[in-house]
């Protein structure tokens, strides 16, 4: 672990663990992907291991618990954030947050900060402020970046970069698809690091720009197994069925080539993921945490929507993390997570930069 100074750390020969901690951790997205990340050289030899986490969804916290700290279920705090003591928190050596995006969303009606969710970024801002970690990293939608006319972007990051003893902040937006996800998800990922370690954030480069994941290799390669938990099949009505039948991969509900008696009449919106079926030879489109009103993902073959352990998959969680709760609650965790393949490279970048290793990296940044 990281003593008081981080900058020796990064001097110090042999094997360090890194611990963590998280609020709106839900299902274990992150935490997943950190835990599998690790760096090794003939100097150092780091890796990352759960210390707490927190969430208001129950489902969520029993998720977690299980997949992520089975012989440590008190580690995870179910609790609204606003109630959190955050005295009671050890200590910790990388903070991560993806807080709650749904004011920021550039679905509804955006309110940023001002929103009753905009807001709880600055829990966060509290936990840094009170544990000093070296490392911080923050996710969201893209929308974050134009709430309240861009001036909500700019109020988090300059809390970021003035919380805690200071952090030199390095935030892109990423094109999840570019980096080997079988899903068009794109989100701002912020990371910083304590000011006094010396040590910035480079943006890994894209590894999969001229050969995206596509959605069919991802779901029928390996097959999913029939007996694995959360495969259970939605109950599709007759109509519904009839509609994916004639809508051509690729392709949603407003679809030209669909009969005009199964179009949508719906002209107050025409979210192109409404009833979409997947491309086979594509990634597929953003895996939400909605239910109903056509949001499901639907099969390119089969006139159905997908089971949530296939969104999973398109998540890229293995098929052995099994989610607690209803399949609607299911749904919605699989959703809001962070896929844990794109945190593992996430995490494994943070770990190299700690060594003082190069990677491949770009220059795309967010001017800040």
């Amino acid at each position: 672990m990281i003593k008081s100074n981080p900058s020796s750390f990064v001097l110090k020969k042999g094997s360090s663990t890194l611990r963590l901690g998280e609020i709106f951790c839900g299902p274990g997205g992150l935490a997943l992907g950190a835990l599998k990340a690790g760096f090794k050289n003939k100097r150092v030899c780091l890796s990352i291991e759960h210390a707490w986490a927190s969430d208001w969804d129950k489902d969520a916290c029993d998720t977690y618990r299980l997949n992520i700290c089975p012989l440590r279920p008190q580690s995870v705090i179910c609790e609204n954030v606003r109630e959190l003591n955050i005295r009671r928190l050890g200590p910790i050596d990388i903070f991560a947050y993806g807080f709650p995006c749904n004011d920021f969303s550039i679905v509804g009606k955006h309110r940023g900060i001002s929103g009753s969710f905009g807001a709880l970024y600055s829990y966060g801002i509290k936990v840094i402020n009170r544990l000093r970690p070296i490392v911080i990293v923050a996710e969201n939608v893209g929308g974050i970046t134009s709430a309240n006319k861009g001036r909500a972007f700019r109020t988090i990051i300059d809390e970021l970069s003035n919380a805690g003893d200071g952090y030199e902040i390095s935030c892109h937006k990423y094109r999840f698809e570019d980096y080997g996800v079988p899903q068009a998800r794109h989100r701002i990922v912020i990371v910083g690091f304590a000011r006094s370690s010396g040590l910035f954030f480079k943006i890994p480069a894209p590894t999969h720009l001229q050969c995206k994941v596509s959605a069919k290799l991802a779901l029928e390669e390996p097959p999913i197994p029939v007996d694995v938990k959360n495969h259970e099949l939605t109950r599709q009505s007759a109509r519904v069925i009839e509609r994916l039948a004639n809508t051509r991969p690729g392709e949603n509900a407003w679809s030209e080539s669909i009969p005009k008696s199964l179009q949508l009449n719906v002209k107050a919106t025409r979210l192109s993921q409404i009833y979409r079926r997947l491309h086979p030879d594509k990634p597929a489109y953003t895996i939400t945490g909605s239910g109903g009103g056509g949001t499901h993902v639907y099969h390119w073959h089969e006139p159905r929507a997908l089971t949530n352990r296939e969104r999973a998959r398109l998540q890229t969680f293995p098929d052995t993390f099994h989610f607690c709760g209803s399949k609607e609650q299911v749904r919605k965790q699989i959703g809001m997570a962070v896929p844990p393949y794109m945190a593992s490279i996430l995490f494994n970048s943070i770990l190299k930069t700690l060594a003082g290793e190069t990677y491949d990296s770009c220059d795309s940044n967010i001017p800040l």
